[in-house]
């Protein structure tokens, strides 16, 4: 999961971003409210945490323009102000959750996953599609209760199509998912962990095909679709 941070403080932010890394979130940074707008309608984040205390703009401010221009993001507000009236206010603006700093690492991170979730439709942390569970707060897969072993970029893309089931996700999607703009390889990369994790998902399942190729556009999980029985066959043996 992408999440961008903005957050003036460099220690703070260095602190955060530890934690949720150590969590395997993808954490990108920015000190300035102006450049976290111009990235979160740049890029595809997952959820975006927003210090009020910004040198170039007031938090508040960034969390009005952002909902101006369309971007539903999630918005978690990290803030050192524990008055109801910034709680209220930011709540106003469109902000999903509000967090007093101090912290607790466990709750921040347990409050990522659960504001995702929800954003994504899910309530639980484990998605099912068909046989596969997809744990998010785990990071694991298992089919009929038994491990998929899979790499990091094969987890994130299953993540991902998991997130958006039903929904044809294109290559650049995933290649934002994964690398965020950094050192970005070819967009051929995409079709061979696709390939990969289709392997590995057939082999635990069976045979059963979850990932479909949507021609000139990308790809997308669905439930497979349940066998028919030959006409007949049920009368074999009779």
């Amino acid at each position: 999961m992408r999440v961008l941070l903005v957050e003036d403080d460099p220690t703070t932010a260095k602190s955060i971003e530890l934690m949720l890394t150590h969590a395997n979130l993808n954490v990108y940074t920015t000190d300035l409210g102006e450049e976290g707008i111009d990235l979160a309608k740049l890029y595809d984040y997952d959820l975006i945490l927003l210090d009020l205390n910004l040198p170039d703009m007031n938090g508040h401010e960034v969390l009005r323009q952002l909902r101006l221009a369309r971007i539903e993001t999630p918005i978690l507000i990290l803030s050192g102000a524990s008055d109801t009236d910034n709680k209220i206010k930011g709540f106003g603006f469109g902000a999903d959750d509000y967090m007093t700093k101090p912290f607790h690492r466990e709750e921040l991170v347990a409050r990522i996953h659960a504001i995702i979730r929800r954003s994504k439709g899910h309530s639980q942390s484990i998605i099912r599609t068909g046989e596969i569970e997809v744990n998010l707060d785990a990071k694991t897969v298992e089919v009929d209760g038994k491990p998929v072993h899979l790499t990091g970029k094969e987890y994130q893309m299953l993540e991902l199509l998991s997130l958006r089931k039903g929904t044809t996700l294109t290559k650049e999607m995933f290649l934002n998912h994964l690398y965020g703009g950094m050192d970005e390889p070819e967009l051929k990369i995409i079709d061979v962990f696709i390939c990969k994790l289709r392997k590995k998902l057939a082999q635990a399942t069976g045979g059963e095909t979850y990932i479909e190729t949507v021609w000139g556009r990308g790809y997308v999980l669905r439930d497979p679709e349940p066998q028919q029985e030959l006409p007949g066959s049920m009368a074999l043996g009779a």
